[in-house]
């Protein structure tokens, strides 16, 4: 998705620069580039070099390469073939042309009319292809499938155009926006261990004929975070959305006040929340001091709203009102209620249901 204006090429990083990271890209990718310039007659030697990549790690069937490496083998490969669908298509995607789509998008009031947007754009750019997004319930799908040709989709396509627009919705509404599955329709390929890496759900291989990628649909209705100066800075160094996972999450805290708020008997410590998020406990904590919060804080909001509804609203006897509010004993909820309100709880009910 880089800008549409013709810039210099930047000098290759060195090599340390590059190699940095974990090594977790699929080669079979980096060869898929390379069958591009082939089908064009070009020689691939100078984008392989851009990357640090040599000819024999190229021949290595399990050879992997960092996120930095694919970064520069596709950038340079991009410009050297004028070709942003790096040879998916069958008519080339000259440069420019998803910052077009992405830039087309960006005057949507919510995040689900940008990407329906955007998927309406790229049936105009290139008829290999149809993308939609469809919801069913609390979730939502992008849906890719083959238009015209009969052969199944390649995996490099699927993979980039997926990865594409995934990282493009979590830029617009400046989330990380956790996939609850993917689907593909071919068989699992050699690497398949690298698709928990590019797809952080469960994912199925040879399901039908389309690929797909799920979400909560509850993100479809953030609003785009983004205005053109932050357009055009992105444009100026796209490519890391498509290869490096997006951090932020804004929906979150929503999320953990959800299941804290309808399970609280199921979460009680950051270990089981957060398996019940499909998330790590130690992501989980990053994820929320990035968007200001903390477990603990959370808890006690949700807890105490509970506990006062139930306290104002109904006759449950505390101990029950303990439990129904996530504590695990009566002790400990009377402790963190006088915390939150220099009351006990039965003092609290008296006080506000006693008439003046």
């Amino acid at each position: 998705m880089p800008s549409s204006s013709h810039r210099r090429a930047p000098a290759a990083p060195g090599l340390a620069a590059l190699r940095d990271g974990p090594a977790a890209t699929p080669m079979a990718f980096v060869r898929a580039m390379v069958a591009a310039y082939a089908a064009r007659g070009m020689d691939p030697a100078a984008a392989l070099a851009a990357a640090q990549i040599t000819p024999a790690e190229l021949r290595k069937s399990q050879a992997r390469i960092t996120a930095a490496q694919m970064e520069a083998v596709s950038y340079a490969a991009m410009r050297e073939l004028d070709d942003e669908g790096l040879g998916c298509f069958t008519r080339a995607l000259p440069w420019g042309s998803y910052g077009l789509l992405a830039r087309a998008s960006l005057s949507a009031p919510t995040l689900g009319v940008a990407l329906k947007r955007w998927c309406r754009h790229h049936g105009l750019i290139t008829d290999d292809v149809a993308l939609s997004l469809e919801v069913v319930g609390d979730t939502a799908r992008l849906v890719l499938r083959p238009h015209h040709r009969p052969d199944p989709l390649a995996e490099f396509c699927v993979v980039s155009v997926l990865r594409n627009i995934h990282g493009l919705a979590s830029w617009y509404v400046d989330s990380r926006i956790p996939l609850q599955g993917a689907a593909f329709p071919y068989a699992p390929p050699p690497h398949v261990d690298a698709y928990a890496v590019l797809f952080d759900g469960p994912a199925r291989f040879g399901v039908g004929e389309e690929a797909a990628i799920a979400f909560d649909a509850r993100y479809l209705a953030l609003p785009l975070r983004r205005d053109e100066a932050a357009m055009h800075q992105l444009l100026q160094r796209a490519l890391p959305l498509t290869v490096r996972s997006y951090r932020r999450d804004r929906l979150l805290v929503q999320r953990v006040r959800q299941v804290l708020a309808t399970q609280p008997l199921d979460a009680h410590n950051a270990d089981d929340l957060a398996a019940l998020l499909n998330v790590s406990a130690r992501t989980l904590h990053r994820q929320l001091k990035d968007e200001g919060a903390s477990l603990q804080t959370l808890k006690d909001e949700v807890r105490r709203q509970r506990a006062t509804e139930l306290l104002l609203r109904t006759r449950r006897p505390i101990k029950q009102v303990a439990q129904d509010s996530g504590f695990q004993n009566e002790k400990s909820f009377i402790r963190a209620f006088k915390g939150w309100t220099g009351c006990a709880p039965g003092e609290f009910r008296n006080a506000e249901t006693t008439p003046v």
